[in-house]
């Protein structure tokens, strides 16, 4: 009895996922008036940018120096990203998480439900999923070989809808399909790459463990 009381998710639990998805999710990037306040790339501001004739990674060529500079950017992303996932998680949102996703990834990539928060941020940051995968494995929710597996997913075509959308804008006017079927395309391939590195892991483990193929265990 005590375990089930233990693992019953809250209401404040599924309402502080929801909107940890919106947040991640960017569908009101482009939003006008209040809404934008639920947008973690508005949250997070356009220091850092082009931005009235300033920029503060600065301009022509490349080296140590602006790699440094471009670094610090990606430090207020992080800690507000990691501040967020604590608050959600303080509230049991990661436990809804689990539960609402665990059907989804385990069979699809083979990670438990508690990355489905993760899953989703990647759409549109690899940065964010980064951080969260690391805090999964830091955790014990998250195996080193689940994390091996996802990892193929995350950072092939990384950011997928806003690379496609943002970094690929000059090549969509050109391109045979709509920018949907691309993305979808992409995920695809981002799937298959998961599951060929799940296979390998697997077929790795059995070997590791003195299963051969000729075995009838």
């Amino acid at each position: 009895m005590a375990e089930k009381k233990e693992n019953k998710i809250s209401l404040k639990g599924w309402i502080s996922l929801i909107l940890l998805i919106i947040l991640f999710s960017g569908i009101f990037q482009n939003s006008g008036g209040f809404l934008k306040a639920f947008d973690f790339s508005n949250l997070i501001g356009e220091f850092g940018k082009v931005y009235k004739d300033l920029d503060f990674v600065g301009k022509g060529g490349t080296g140590a120096k602006e790699g440094f500079l471009f670094t610090l950017t990606l430090l207020p992303t992080v800690c507000l990203a990691v501040g967020l996932i604590d608050v959600v998680e303080s509230m049991g949102g990661m436990d809804a998480a689990a539960k609402l996703f665990n059907p989804l990834l385990r069979p699809l990539l083979g990670i438990p439900g508690a990355a489905g928060i993760s899953f989703v941020a990647s759409f549109t940051s690899s940065d964010i999923g980064a951080v969260m995968t690391k805090e999964l494995v830091e955790s014990g929710q998250m195996t080193d070989d689940e994390r091996t597996a996802y990892v193929a997913y995350q950072y092939a075509g990384s950011a997928v809808v806003l690379n496609t959308i943002n970094t690929q804008a000059p090549l969509l006017p050109i391109a045979l399909i709509t920018i949907g079927p691309i993305i979808l395309i992409e995920m695809l391939c981002k799937i298959i790459g998961a599951n060929l590195v799940r296979f390998v892991i697997k077929i790795r483990n059995r070997k590791n463990r003195g299963v051969g193929y000729g075995s009838t265990q």
